[in-house]
């Protein structure tokens, strides 16, 4: 009995002892050589085409391919090109939209890009009006009607908002053929939000502000005062009173997305720039620290498909900060941390592993898009 007692105690000052410990322990210091790296890269031709390279690979490779089918019976089963004529490529159909996205981005930039008459045959043949007609029909099948929602709903209009800004024949043939597509969407939106009571607080792919933000750019831009009703409706109603978020949470082992980050980053859309100073200050008041810092997400394995989602997390969190640093001066140093996550991530995405080749370009893209903003 007395040795038992003997092995409690000893046990017990050692929960104490390393309880004392972890109390002392500060986090863990942003890596000298990252934060070093506070110039953003630009995104030239030579860039360009390093970063075109990823999606005119990967959109018409079928497999490998991660299907988020909802099967109503056995004749459902089929291959990804049968069922997704225009987005079968590059893994999955989200990242397929968002390849196609970065491909017409960079031609509308760069009208001398590597590979542009491949890449444009490439384009007109995927999203053509047939293909489309196809998309939509398995979108209209009952089982479907949640398909990737809200995620590749944001990436489809973010690609039909940049077909749109884009002048020129081609742009306008692929416009009319992704038409149907694009309607289809923003009617999904628009009877979705009023019964979503709640909104999704996470750093993947069911992100609502994430979703909500790719979208109200579109619908502020086409001008469908309809849409950007809705989202602003469902926007106050989730996140106008939130306070005090926890990004020591953040980030989370598989995010892409930063919950806090992009609730903001919608919200400086929607709200008038006195509130939005007001509300930022309450939902994260650490932003304003001139002292203020935040690592990058640290990947351990570029292999593995959920690991590598912290590459995603490093560019989007930089997005969100370049937009935050453009509503106030008191904000203007959020752009050396944004700089510090490109940094970190922007030289590995190009490289062998197909886990985050096949996606994380689009990423990068549109966040060097934001650096020059």
């Amino acid at each position: 009995m007395r040795s038992i007692q003997l092995l409690r105690f000893c046990a017990g000052i050692t929960f104490i002892l390393m309880t004392m410990h972890c109390k002392d322990q500060k986090p863990e210091p942003v890596d000298e050589q990252v934060k070093d790296q506070s110039t953003a890269p630009k995104l030239g031709m030579e860039e360009a085409n390093r970063l075109a390279a990823l999606p005119l690979h990967c959109i018409d490779v079928e497999y490998p391919n991660k299907p988020g089918e909802t099967l109503a019976g056995a004749d459902d089963i089929k291959s990804p090109k049968s069922m997704h004529p225009a987005f079968y490529g590059c893994f999955d159909w989200h990242s397929s939209v968002h390849g196609h996205w970065s491909l017409i981005t960079l031609l509308k930039e760069f009208p001398n890009l590597e590979n542009r008459d491949s890449i444009l045959m490439k384009l007109h043949s995927n999203i053509s009006t047939d293909n489309i007609a196809k998309e939509v029909e398995y979108f209209l099948q009952p089982v479907n009607t949640g398909y990737e929602r809200t995620y590749g709903w944001a990436w489809l209009l973010k690609l039909a908002l940049e077909i749109h800004t884009w002048e020129g024949e081609d742009a306008r043939k692929l416009e009319a053929a992704l038409m149907p597509l694009t309607e289809l969407i923003v009617d999904r939106y628009k009877n979705f939000l009023p019964k979503l009571n709640y909104p999704i607080r996470v750093g993947e792919h069911t992100n609502t502000a994430f979703g909500l933000a790719f979208a109200y750019d579109y619908a502020e831009v086409i001008g469908d005062t309809s849409l950007t009703k809705a989202i602003e409706e469902a926007a106050l109603r989730f996140y106008k009173n939130d306070v005090g978020c926890p990004m020591s949470w953040e980030p989370g082992g598989y995010d892409f997305l930063s919950p806090c980050l992009e609730e903001a980053d919608l919200m400086r859309r929607i709200l008038p720039k006195e509130e939005f100073d007001g509300w930022l200050d309450a939902l994260m008041p650490q932003l304003a620290d001139s002292n203020f810092s935040l690592a990058p997400g640290q990947v351990s394995d570029r292999t593995d498909g959920k690991l590598v989602h912290l590459d995603g997390v490093n560019f989007s969190r930089a997005w969100c900060l370049y937009g935050l640093s453009r509503t106030s001066e008191k904000y203007a140093h959020l752009r050396k941390i944004a700089d510090q996550h490109i940094a970190y991530s922007l030289p590995s995405i190009v490289d062998e592993n197909y886990e985050g080749t096949h996606w994380l370009g689009s990423f990068a893209i549109y966040t060097l898009q934001e650096s020059r903003l």
